[in-house]
């Protein structure tokens, strides 16, 4: 099916780097190495904060749900990327592009509202340390849990809805690494201006209100780590909230660029290496940022490498 055909189309070509001849088998073997690499850090993760008891915390927990997302966030896309590299079969339904593209939305607002619970756990945790226990019990933390996923799915829904009803007849070739919005808007022969105008409104209500709430978090936190006179003792609760700040900043940055502007801008280029940014980059450091100097992972690893100390729930 070429650029010429008129009607609608009952599946799409995911362009991904086809265009980019003998350096396609190179972009494979690291898209393949990069992808065990995130699927081994963020199952050891899983695994640990599973089965050692001493981490069933909420921080952990919601640092457990953190590893899940990004699992499922890359599942999404790369094995099919990958896929399309070794056996040039680019074509996707448009049900499972539809599927695609939902449950990248799904995972992408989950994600957020979940970092922005777990500032709101840092805040808690820093300048009400006394009433922690009680404010962040493991009730409160299901509750929480709950309701990031709910809205998480339910978000998006109208996305779904609009976009499936949408003509594409200008092609049915998606010059990008995976069914994305952006990319759909511009195959469409209709008008998108509804899909266009939620987009700006969801997201920016998303990320406004998300934002919102992680800043005015790190605020509070950071004023009350300043009004502690022993420098060990700042950097001590700094330690237990950059990993997240790191996470956080690297989050908004790149979601900020694949989203938060006019469809009219888009870039196939441009998007594709932001695009793949934030579906690798991030999976890749967050279990490297959340465990390297944490001395409770480290001493749970241990003990699971030893087989000692577990499963005492």
């Amino acid at each position: 099916m070429d650029d010429q055909y008129v009607g609608n189309v009952s599946d799409f070509i995911i362009q991904g780097f086809s265009d980019m001849g003998r350096l396609q088998f190179p972009i494979c073997i690291t898209l393949l190495m990069v992808y065990l690499v995130i699927l081994m850090g963020n199952a050891t993760v899983l695994l640990v904060i599973l089965l050692d008891s001493h981490l069933h915390t909420p921080m952990y927990i919601f640092l457990l749900n953190l590893s899940f997302l990004d699992i499922s966030l890359t599942s999404n896309i790369i094995p099919n990327l990958i896929n399309s590299l070794i056996r040039e079969h680019r074509n996707i339904s448009f049900k499972g592009c539809m599927v695609q593209m939902y449950s990248f939305l799904v995972l992408t607002c989950t994600e957020f509202v979940l970092l922005t619970v777990m500032a709101y756990d840092r805040y808690i945790a820093i300048c009400f340390p006394l009433k922690y226990v009680f404010q962040m019990s493991r009730k409160v933390c299901i509750l929480f849990l709950c309701e990031v996923w709910i809205y998480g799915f339910l978000n998006p829904t109208a996305y779904l809805v609009l976009i499936s009803k949408l003509s594409f007849c200008k092609s049915n070739t998606i010059d990008h690494i995976f069914c994305d919005l952006s990319a759909l808007l511009k195959l469409s022969c209709t008008d998108t201006t509804t899909v266009e105008i939620l987009n700006y409104l969801e997201g920016s209500v998303v990320t406004f209100n998300t934002f919102t709430l992680t800043v005015t978090s790190y605020i509070f936190i950071i004023s009350a780590i300043l009004k502690i006179k022993s420098l060990e003792g700042r950097h001590k609760a700094f330690s237990t909230c950059a990993s997240h700040l790191t996470c956080v900043v690297i989050s908004y940055l790149t979601i900020i660029s694949l989203y938060m502007r006019p469809t009219s801008t888009y870039s196939p280029k441009q998007d594709k290496f932001f695009a793949l940014l934030y579906i690798m980059l991030i999976p890749l450091l967050n279990p490297i940022i959340y465990t390297l100097k944490n001395k409770e992972f480290h001493a749970a690893l241990k003990r699971l490498i030893h087989f000692d100390g577990f499963f005492h729930f």
